[in-house]
């Protein structure tokens, strides 16, 4: 063997590892990504819309201004949506004090989420949740409905909920009011504002 040969053949001995190193590497980083991509992918997406509702937690302030803007006592059967509920805190909030609740959630992780707290906290008969787009949801059964949206989104949704809801029946909106319809009563100041709205057509207000 000349000594040209033998030192082709020990440098190629010399990259075999590397070679098979580098595609681990590569390997692992594109799996990485794509699992990276898999799990974001539901939070992520909404802000690719024209109008997105991002996951922003309630404050406890605009919980307990949410839980005071609602019909009280509850009576029963009464029934409450959360739009867009995130984690759930005002759906296991609402069903603690006897409202029939549910979230309606896009994203699939925080909808199996807050049905994990929801059996693990024993409020499963009353906290129910839906992967649920809110400009598809059905309002018409609702009695209240809950909403943490954007400015952007509020005329859209505000002649939705109009048209769909039932008369005698409350929206409680958070962080922005709705722009058109006269405000029933106030609760709290600042980013934790809450804004509730009787749905006129009778005489029923609790």
């Amino acid at each position: 063997m000349t000594e040209l040969n033998l030192l082709q053949e020990t440098e190629g001995q010399l990259n075999k590892p590397k070679s098979k190193l580098g595609l681990a590497a590569f390997g692992l980083v594109a799996g990485c990504t794509v699992g990276l991509c898999v799990v974001t992918a539901p939070f992520l997406s909404p802000a690719l819309r024209k109008i997105c509702l991002p996951y922003v937690p309630a404050t406890d302030a605009q919980v307990k201004n949410v839980i005071k803007a609602l019909h009280h006592p509850p009576k029963l059967g009464r029934t409450l949506v959360d739009i867009g509920s995130g984690d759930g805190r005002i759906v296991f909030k609402a069903a603690k004090y006897g409202f029939h609740s549910t979230g309606y959630e896009l994203n699939p992780w925080l909808v199996l989420y807050s049905k994990m707290q929801s059996w693990k906290n024993g409020l499963s008969y009353n906290a129910k949740f839906q992967r649920m787009d809110l400009w598809k949801g059905d309002y018409s059964n609702f009695d209240n409905v809950v909403i943490f949206g954007v400015e952007e989104m509020m005329p859209t949704l505000e002649i939705k909920l109009l048209n769909e809801m039932k008369p005698g029946s409350k929206i409680v909106a958070c962080r922005f009011p709705l722009p058109n319809t006269a405000i029933t009563s106030c609760h709290g100041e600042g980013a934790d504002t809450v804004w509730t709205y009787d749905i006129i057509g009778s005489s029923e207000n609790g």
